[in-house]
This record gives structure tokens, C-alpha cells and sequence, in this order.
């Protein structure tokens, strides 16, 4: 980018562009090159102080040498319309007495009178966008979240939070607690009666023995067994 030049300075660049970003502080910098033999006084201004910190803003740059000055820009809440700016610098430059510094520089020094030359060079603000990646709609989250998430039995179904699974889990666990503990009683039960049963089946053979020696016949006794035999292996049916 070009510069300007006066009598006194060469001033690169011939604009200040800051990188714009909400919120967040930027930075430029210009260079101040001494092309006289003399010493040279500057003060740089600017039409917004508060928003601009100028570091140094005031010096004594030397014969054939270069002085870089830094403008920071305070970080802003919202963009401007269009991204453009009204804010400008001027730059004022004064012929100083050689040996001079920073301390003796006052603001008499650039005031125009007549036969002093006061070089004044302005330089307008530009801000240059910054590129951020753009953000990922909601919509696509969520169709990316429904999609990852498969169910066992390979139907797909919208993820759920995990608070949510795990209360749904906890009346599962109980159901499953309940049915295995109705199983072991019937299981018991039925462990039960088959003993009942063979202990029968003993009892029945015993008697079918004693019939055959006292010269056959159904006793009443043998009866009554056979009834509960049956009465048993009917529940055992039942319950399995």
C-alpha cells in the first residue's frame, strides 16, 4: 500500500486497516521515516481518542533513520454499518533543534504560525473482516446425533439424554428383579413336588407288594394314594 510524504516524514501506509473481529482487540502500525538532515518532532491525533491507544504518540525521529508507531484498536461490541468507518489520524510533523527528545516536545511546537511549517499528513481507519468458519445449525446436529445412535434390533431412533435412560432402566431392572424371583419360587415348588412324588411312587410300589402277598385286591389305603398321586401330578402340570 502507498504512503504520503510531507517536508519533513514519509508515513507508510497511507491508511490504517485494522482486522475486525466482535469483541476482540486489534492492531496496526505505521512507519515515520526521517528523509531530512535535521531532527523531526511528531505528534500523532486522532478524531476518536477513547477508542484508539497510540504508542508513541508524540517522538523526535532522528536524520536518515525510521520511527514505527502502533495504533491499537479497543475491541468493539457490534460492527458498524457496512463495515466502514469515520474515524481518522493526523499525523503532525515540525522541524526540532538537533539533540532534541521526547521530553522537549510541547504542543506549542505544532501550532501554525506564520513562517513555521507544520506538515500535517491524515490517514483514514479501514477495518478488514475477518473469516470465521460458519456455524453448524442446529437441525444438522441433531440429525447427526439421530443417526449415530442405532438401537439393538437395527431401528433407528433419536439419541435420548442419559438421564433419562437411566430412569427408564431402573422399573426394567425391578420387573426383571420381580420375574426371576417368581421363577425360583416356582422352580422351588416344583423341586418339591417331584420329591413329594417319587416319595409316592416309593410308597405305591410298597404297597403294590403287600397287595400281591395278601392275595391281591385294592386296599383302601392303596386308593387314597393313587388319589393324591394324581392330585399332585395335576398341580405340577398346572404350574409348569
Amino acid at each position: 500500500m502507498s504512503g504520503g510524504s510531507g517536508s519533513f516524514l514519509e508515513i507508510q501506509p497511507s491508511e490504517l486497516a485494522f482486522p475486525f473481529e466482535i469483541m476482540k482487540q486489534s492492531s496496526c502500525s505505521m512507519q515515520l521515516s526521517n528523509k531530512t538532515d535535521h531532527y523531526v518532532a511528531f505528534k500523532v491525533k486522532t478524531t476518536n481518542p477513547k477508542q484508539y491507544c497510540v504508542r508513541p504518540n508524540i517522538g523526535v525521529v532522528l536524520p536518515g533513520s525510521t520511527c514505527d508507531v502502533t495504533v491499537t484498536m479497543q475491541a468493539q461490541k457490534e460492527a458498524p454499518p457496512d463495515m466502514q468507518c469515520k474515524d481518522k489520524f493526523l499525523v503532525q510533523s515540525v522541524a526540532a533543534e538537533n539533540g532534541a527528545t521526547t521530553q522537549d516536545i510541547n504542543a506549542a511546537m505544532f501550532n501554525k504560525e506564520p513562517g513555521k511549517v507544520v506538515d500535517e499528513f491524515k490517514l483514514r481507519v479501514v477495518y478488514v473482516p475477518t473469516t470465521t468458519p460458519s456455524p453448524i445449525p442446529e437441525d444438522s446436529e441433531l440429525g447427526s446425533s439421530a443417526r449415530s445412535f442405532v438401537q439393538e434390533n437395527g431401528t433407528h431412533s433419536p439419541a435420548m439424554p442419559q438421564s433419562g435412560s437411566r430412569s427408564s432402566a431402573e422399573p426394567g431392572k425391578e420387573k426383571s428383579s420381580e420375574a426371576t424371583s417368581v421363577i425360583s419360587k416356582l422352580t422351588e415348588e416344583k423341586m418339591s413336588a417331584i420329591q413329594q412324588n417319587q416319595k409316592l411312587r416309593q410308597e405305591l410300589e410298597l404297597l403294590r407288594k403287600e397287595s400281591s402277598k395278601s392275595g391281591g385286591g385294592f386296599s383302601i389305603t392303596f386308593l387314597i394314594v393313587v388319589g393324591l398321586l394324581g392330585i399332585i401330578i395335576g398341580y405340577i402340570l398346572k404350574k409348569t
